[in-house]
């Protein structure tokens, strides 16, 4: 069969230099840095083959999405390919979940299962005719042998070569059997698997690595006979190993391009000499880090820790974070940010992958997961739709309806959701924790507890912070916006509320201005100490004009009220207060809104008495 990789390569030459200048193909910008990140100047065709043994775990996604990446950045093909050929150890439903969890992340293949292409079937399990030919051809040019030993025989020889301290190997008696018998035997149907013929095992030039390889003897010679590493191809049941499956599938659907993990550096050389029987040319191999935790074990696949499941449905990982996550264990970019998203990846992706195992920081993960709820929270999207339709599950699932029902009003759920995400994404990390963490927005009873002031030098009348609590409710519902609210506490004048009951000695030379600007700065910080702890019990969270506008006026009014009435007690309302609360009340008698007319909103909210 035509080799693909040089069908590649051939149709490249009908693209004039001209228009590959002009073309802002990922493939052109590969050529211009080649050297640099070792990327191919022609589209590369890479595959990404599990087993459906086990689950996708970590270090599986990463494996797949650099082979996903490097197809993508060249501009060529990113191949599916389910290896089932062990079906003793075939965990049902595996190979769908494969599907889903590779498409949850976003890396949606051009060829394998279910979306076919011109190279399948895309399953071992349904190519072992073709294994078994392949075999055979290598058996017709003496580069293969059947070996008819029993299970007996083989067990009794690796007992007797261990107790002797020995390697284990194969003696070779079955290299010796004429073809005529061989073939005889085998039709009769007699037991047998397939051997290669090791004639040596080369070094290969990996791309993480450089040169690699064990380049040892295929012959192991010792004081009681020769013993050779003969690997088995086809095995007694008619099913290929993996090291043949593997070779002839990857040439067969044109791979240029293998990127697996360096627990298969080993198999490499056994692969290349493969490859070299068969007189094809291999793929270009790179040897990716091995995962470890912080004490340096390696992370194992079978840890539900790791499985994406665990990610995606207990931990509530966005794809974008946990895809993110896995392109920075063991690659090294220029980017200002490690924040990075799936599209961005493919634009600057290249083959500077670190050499040595890489430590798994979760840390990292959650960094990563809170930031990009923010940049869902500021671009919107499906992403962000997602995000609100999760939490608003969760709340419609742990508030109580009635509480919920007095805090929206007449507004929907969602739009209060979205008005929360938007002031306090930076603290998201899932839908659970983050309404936990938001827990005082959808109750409308709180645990406050007895107010304490942060200021330890100056002397804050709390009436004055219920004077200026008042003043901010004044804002009408046409002006109850961040803007309002962030504009009318900044310009709220402070200092006079400190200085007229702490004025400076008349003996003591004073700067007025600077002592102004400390005062508003002291009773600024008071205030929204104040505020926060009248609003949502002291808890964390957004700011507080974004508070005010999550909850809405009506429920800003009934906690402000609520909270005045905690600690009235601890000091007399100042005139100023009374007057706007008088002035409030026979509003409200007269059917009447305060401020409706124009004021400006309103520069300072509360007037001087």
């Amino acid at each position: 069969m035509r080799n693909l990789r040089s069908g590649l390569l051939s149709r490249r030459s009908w693209v004039c230099m001209q228009c590959r200048r002009a073309s802002s193909s990922p493939v052109i910008a590969a050529a211009s840095h080649n050297k640099k990140t070792k990327l191919p100047d022609f589209p590369a065709r890479t595959r990404f083959a599990p087993s459906p043994t086990g689950y996708l775990h970590l270090g599986s996604l990463r494996t797949a999405l650099f082979n996903y990446l490097l197809a993508k950045r060249t501009g060529g093909q990113f191949l599916l390919r389910i290896e089932d050929t062990d079906q003793k150890r075939t965990i049902p439903g595996a190979e769908q979940r494969l599907y889903d969890d590779l498409q949850w992340a976003g890396l949606h293949w051009d060829e394998g299962p279910v979306v076919g292409g011109p190279y399948g079937p895309y399953r071992q399990s349904e190519r072992t005719a073709s294994y078994r030919s392949h075999a055979n051809d290598l058996i017709q040019k003496g580069h293969a042998y059947r070996c008819f030993c029993s299970a007996g025989r083989l067990d009794t020889h690796a007992r007797h070569r261990s107790q002797a301290g020995l390697p284990p190997g194969y003696d070779r008696k079955c290299a010796d059997i004429s073809a005529e018998e061989s073939e005889d035997r085998a039709a009769k149907g007699e037991s047998h698997v397939v051997r290669l013929k090791v004639e040596g095992y080369p070094f290969f030039e990996d791309l993480v690595y450089g040169k690699s390889g064990h380049n040892r003897s295929p012959k192991k010679l010792d004081l009681i006979e020769r013993v050779y590493d003969d690997p088995i191809l086809i095995k007694s049941d008619g099913y290929p190993t993996y090291h043949l499956a593997n070779v002839v599938d990857d040439h067969l659907m044109g791979i240029t391009h293998v990127i697996r993990g360096t627990e298969w550096m080993p198999s490499t050389p056994l692969h290349v000499a493969l490859y070299n029987a068969f007189k094809w040319t291999p793929p270009r191999f790179g040897h990716v880090p091995l995962l470890v935790d912080k004490s340096g074990q390696k992370l194992s696949k079978r840890n539900a820790d790791i499985d994406l499941t665990f990610f995606k449905d207990k931990q509530g990982i966005f794809p974008a974070s946990l895809v993110n996550f896995a392109a920075l264990l063991g690659w090294s970019h220029t980017q200002k940010s490690d924040v990075l998203s799936l599209k961005e990846l493919e634009n600057i992706f290249n083959l500077k992958i670190t050499r040595g195992n890489t430590v798994v920081a979760f840390e990292k993960l959650w960094f990563l997961q809170k930031a990009h709820a923010q940049r869902f929270a500021a671009n919107g999207g499906a992403e962000f739709d997602d995000m609100v339709e999760s939490v608003s599950t969760v709340v419609e699932s742990t508030a109580a309806p009635e509480q919920l029902s007095q805090i929206l009003q007449s507004r929907p759920l969602s739009e209060v959701i979205t008005l929360l995400l938007r002031a306090d994404a930076k603290s998201f990390t899932n839908a659970e924790e983050f309404v936990t963490r938001n827990a005082s927005f959808f109750q409308t009873t709180l645990n406050r507890p007895p107010y304490t002031s942060t200021n330890q030098t100056t002397q804050i009348p709390i009436s004055s912070l219920h004077t200026a609590s008042v003043a901010l409710t004044l804002v009408p519902a046409a002006h109850w916006n961040i803007a309002t609210h962030k504009f009318n506490i900044t310009s709220y004048d402070g200092a006079s509320a400190i200085l007229e009951d702490n004025p400076a000695p008349a003996d003591v030379d004073t700067d007025e201005a600077k002592t102004r600007i400390a005062a508003d700065k002291s009773f600024k910080k008071e205030l929204y100490h104040y505020l926060r702890w009248a609003l949502s019990a002291g808890a964390p969270g957004p700011g507080i004009p974004e508070t005010m506008v999550i909850l809405g006026r009506d429920e800003t009014l009934r906690r402000l009220t609520e909270a005045r009435g905690l600690t009235v007690e601890k000091g007399a309302r100042s005139p100023v207060a009374e007057r706007l609360l008088r002035d409030k009340a026979k509003a409200k008698a007269q059917g009447q809104s305060m401020g409706t007319e124009d004021r400006s909103w309103m520069g300072s909210l509360a007037p001087r008495a």
